[in-house]
């Protein structure tokens, strides 16, 4: 099975939300992924490692150059939709598992004098242009959102030709949208009126501020996740294989807030463990001991980002009841059950 393993800064093993530490907790530790490539998988002779940008993860899962690829909801976006409104090809891919990694926002920014609402700023523009010029690195993110804003103005048939082409090369059409793709500083080119509208990546929004810009829609909100053509979910052997990659992912990832805590406590006040232990929902089915002639031991595993129940409260609350020798320790992965994958 091929997985698209994205260069830049996913690979980074001190940026990208440790991606390479996410997938060796997983059990598919790599060798040569965060030195740029190539990528393998040594514990795992079935995985073959493709390096390459997420830019064109889309496209490969659609042409079964990948069978799996670990992308930005936003960039498959892009390729989906550049498939559609440039070649009149659907694009059939799934995301089948979020990484809570790589948050961003992909917005639509403008100079503060334009005003914050986009059918306002496009009818104002509209009015006084036959080109609606829009700046992004993501061209066909921003071509649909400025479409569909046309459409909420009833505007779409009079501007529905379009054009995405490098920055300021002759626009191809006399009316509709122009689209110039850019490598960077969109916010640069929007702040200068070298175009009417941008649309940027953000995690903060800071950098659109310092430009004295202004967000006035949000196109799409974006995470790291593991996306794949639907058909392999019925491809036999791979089908397994991709089964057991996800579960193993699921399992890091689900882990990535937990500890373990395991803590002895004397026979005669396990009862008084037991009743705080339930009363805080604190296990499962039922509580994991091990008893012995004098002493019980207990594992539960906690939420350390729970701020109704604060790790370090569960912790005074067990020795307030006896419990000794508290140990808390770091949780690589952990599975709930198969049923997780949802298919």
């Amino acid at each position: 099975m091929t997985i698209g393993m994205p260069a830049g800064s996913l690979a980074n093993p001190n940026r990208g939300g440790n991606l390479v530490k996410l997938l060796e907790y997983a059990g598919f530790k790599t060798t040569g992924y965060e030195s740029g490539g190539p990528s393998s998988f040594k514990t795992q002779q079935y995985l073959y490692g493709w390096d390459g940008r997420p830019q064109e993860f889309g496209s490969q899962l659609g042409v079964h150059e990948l069978d799996v690829a670990i992308a930005g909801d936003d960039w498959i976006m892009e390729r989906i939709l550049e498939l559609r409104l440039e070649y009149g090809q659907e694009l059939k891919l799934e995301k089948i598992l979020s990484l809570n990694r790589g948050g961003v926002r992909i917005v639509g920014i403008a100079r503060k004098e334009t005003g914050t609402d986009p059918a306002i700023i496009l009818k104002h523009i509209t009015d006084n242009n036959d080109l609606i010029r829009v700046v992004s690195e993501m061209p066909y993110l921003a071509l649909n959102w400025i479409q569909e804003k046309l459409k909420e103005i009833n505007l779409f048939e009079s501007f529905s030709d379009f054009s995405v082409q490098k920055y300021k090369t002759p626009p191809k059409i006399k009316k509709g949208v122009v689209i110039y793709e850019t490598w960077g500083k969109t916010e640069a080119k929007v702040k200068n009126g070298g175009a009417d509208l941008g649309v940027e990546i953000t995690q903060s929004g800071s950098a659109i501020r310092n430009y004295d810009l202004q967000i006035i829609d949000t196109v799409m909100e974006s995470e790291t996740g593991i996306w794949i053509v639907p058909d392999l979910k019925h491809d036999g052997e791979k089908s397994e294989l991709l089964k057991m990659f996800l579960l193993n992912l699921y399992g890091s990832v689900y882990a990535e807030d937990k500890v373990m805590i395991i803590f002895n406590v004397p026979n005669i006040q396990v009862n008084a463990i037991e009743k705080y232990l339930s009363e805080n929902n604190l296990f499962a089915d039922e509580p994991t001991k091990t008893v012995g002639q004098n002493f019980t031991v207990f594992n539960i595993q906690v939420d350390r980002g729970n701020v109704k129940l604060p790790l370090a409260k569960i912790r005074y609350e067990l020795a307030r009841r006896k419990a000794v020798n508290i140990d808390t320790l770091p949780i690589d992965s952990s599975i709930p059950n198969m049923e997780v994958l949802g298919f």
